[in-house]
């Protein structure tokens, strides 16, 4: 599973972990994708865009 949003394309980034000495090695940032009916078709969806899609729901 590609960790991509499917709604606004939102992936995996990269940055740095920090030592406490300051050293700094790369590291990555994951997406939170829950797997989640949209539209009716099923697809893999960033926490914040289901929490936008439930607002324009109720509204």
């Amino acid at each position: 599973m590609s960790r991509v949003c499917t709604v606004c394309g939102k992936g995996q980034a990269s940055g740095n972990n920090v030592s406490h000495s300051n050293r700094k090695t790369r590291r990555t940032f994951k997406v939170n994708v829950q797997k989640v009916e949209v539209n009716g078709s099923t697809g893999y969806v960033c926490t914040r865009c289901i929490k936008t899609l439930k607002k324009a729901e109720q509204n």
